[in-house]
């Protein structure tokens, strides 16, 4: 169930559709354009009987966040590439605790696809991310966000940008979840494993740790101790199992007598679906595909959508970083075209001159067959 809808800027409605799925803490530190989330977030979550902290940095705000988030509480956080830098330590650890979380990379550019899909943490881990073509996508996704992070104990990353945050769309909220009977806000039940300090010295004292769940005993050798490996290969299972049950995201067009296919993903694909429509009205036989889900990638998905074209362009707001993905999935059974390109404001917020239906329409046609 939905509310009525309202004529929002990106960053308010992705606040209210983040308290509206259960999110009680959320920590950040100020960086445009992540800046005005942070802001509503200040605004709403006391109202809704949770805590919006304004972190001394993008450290501090990470580590507020596993401390809330190891309580049951849904958490929440976020920034630009550049502080997100500053979480990747504690980003791969709480994968290794298995803590949900989400996370919003509200980018300056695409410049953070690398960081965003591959992770600049240590060890073996992925994050499954999503990647909003508006404002409304934005809104569902929040809500998929947090399902995804509570069932397979995880942080999960929505990435967006400049455009998102601050274009205004009417959108309509989701309704808050409905606790357990005499519950406030909206707030779910616990989670099993969370901690609440009453399993304290009890010898069943529970474990949320990157080191496993496993206590470690003076004394005790070899196959008796502790073996962090155990742990570490439990974690691999996860993560394969996860990206084999995340079902992937596609947006497609205009495919079945398409010679060329042009793939962009986010805000940019917004400009470039409306270039690729225009030129299908002139009778050029160009289709267009969408990646929603960044993590997992849509290998198969794109590799069968593409099969008929002769070749395929990329653009995104970059020097070239999703084009590598993509041209994994052709796998070489057709040339991909790298036609995008950093394009930024003088500030480097990501407001692009190239994002013009008109210089995509251009560059679409230089690699037309």
């Amino acid at each position: 169930m939905s509310g009525p809808a309202r004529l929002l800027a990106g960053s308010e409605a992705i606040a209210a559709a983040m308290v509206a799925a259960g999110c009680r803490f959320f920590a950040g530190y100020p960086m445009t354009p992540f800046t005005e989330v942070l802001e509503s977030m200040a605004a709403l979550l006391p109202e809704a009987g949770g805590v919006c902290m304004n972190a001394e940095s993008e450290l501090e705000a990470i580590g507020m966040c596993w401390g809330a988030a190891a309580t049951g509480t849904r958490a929440a956080t976020g920034s630009t590439g550049q502080g997100l830098a500053l979480m990747q330590e504690s980003l791969a650890e709480m994968t290794l605790a298995r803590l949900p979380l989400v996370v919003l990379n509200m980018a300056r550019g695409q410049g953070d696809y690398f960081q965003t899909t591959r992770g600049g943490g240590h060890g073996d881990y992925r994050l499954p991310v999503l990647a909003p073509l508006d404002v409304p996508e934005a809104v569902a996704h929040i809500s998929l966000a947090f399902e995804w992070a509570e069932a397979w104990r995880t942080p999960v990353m929505v990435m967006g940008d400049y455009y998102l945050a601050h274009t205004h769309q009417s959108v309509a909220i989701p309704q808050a979840p409905q606790g357990p009977e005499g519950a406030s806000h909206g707030v779910l039940a616990r989670p099993e494993w969370a901690l609440d300090g009453s399993s304290g010295g009890t010898g069943r004292a529970k474990l949320v740790s990157p080191l496993g769940t496993a206590k470690q005993r003076d004394g005790l050798g070899g196959q008796a101790g502790y073996d962090l490996a155990v742990h570490y290969r439990a974690c691999a299972e996860r993560t394969e199992e996860m990206l084999r049950a995340i079902p992937t995201r596609v947006e497609s067009m205009f495919l079945d007598d398409a010679e060329l296919v042009v793939i962009g993903y986010g805000t940019p694909a917004k400009y470039l679906r409306a270039a690729v429509r225009e030129l299908r009205s002139a009778g050029a036989r160009i289709g267009f595909v969408r990646p929603v889900t960044l993590v997992p990638f849509p290998y198969a998905e794109i590799a069968r959508l593409v099969r008929g074209a002769r070749v395929v362009a990329v653009y995104e707001n970059n020097t070239g970083q999703a084009v590598q993905d993509v041209r994994l999935a052709v796998n070489g059974a057709l040339p991909v075209e790298f036609i995008g390109g950093l394009s930024m404001d003088p500030s480097g917020f990501g407001i692009a001159p190239d994002l013009d239906v008109r210089v995509l329409r251009e560059r679409i046609v230089e690699v037309a067959p």
